[in-house]
């Protein structure tokens, strides 16, 4: 009784270790290297992340074949380019982007605060960052008075939008929780 119990264990184990080799050998790794390090990280139109933490490049699993990559940051020109993801291997996607023309004042400061640190912050449909960027006091995005659409996408879970107004020499607080 003893000996097949520990025949169908093992059996169990080999085909857990055989589907879990399967599964990843369709697997391949993006590692960025980008200046800025902020820069958000879009694969095929979806948000990963930010290229790096605490000036680390990050590195993501993502399927093997040809994908597009686009790095975003508001204050800097968007590089799209596209590469070839190996199953197993890592593919590094290195790049300096471009700065644009710093914005005139005045402006009003936009805080978001969401449990989801990297969760992708976009003001009227452009990528502005992560919440965890703007999340404290002496953190916030600024922006020229007026009225925006602001919305929060989680890496998992429900965006959340919402119009804010944002006034000159004051701090707007944007929640998602």
């Amino acid at each position: 009784m003893r000996t097949v119990s520990c025949t169908c264990a093992a059996a169990w184990l080999i085909a857990l270790i055989s589907t879990t080799a399967m599964a990843q050998q369709n697997i391949g790794y993006l590692k960025t290297n980008v200046n800025p390090g902020r820069a958000g990280v879009f694969v095929d139109g979806k948000y990963l992340g930010p290229a790096a933490n605490f000036r680390v490049g990050r590195k993501y699993a993502v399927s093997a074949g040809q994908h597009e990559v686009k790095l975003v940051e508001p204050r800097y020109e968007s590089v799209v380019k596209t590469v070839t993801v190996e199953s197993g291997k890592t593919t590094k996607v290195v790049e300096t982007m471009k700065a644009l023309p710093a914005p005139k004042p005045p402006f009003g400061t936009l805080r978001t605060i969401s449990k989801d640190k990297f969760a992708a912050v976009y003001v009227n449909g452009q990528f502005m960052g992560h919440t965890d960027e703007f999340s404290n006091s002496s953190q916030g995005l600024l922006l020229n008075p007026g009225t925006y659409t602001v919305k929060v996408e989680p890496l998992n879970g429900a965006p959340k939008e919402e119009q804010i107004k944002i006034e000159a020499d004051k701090v707007t607080v944007f929640r998602m929780e």
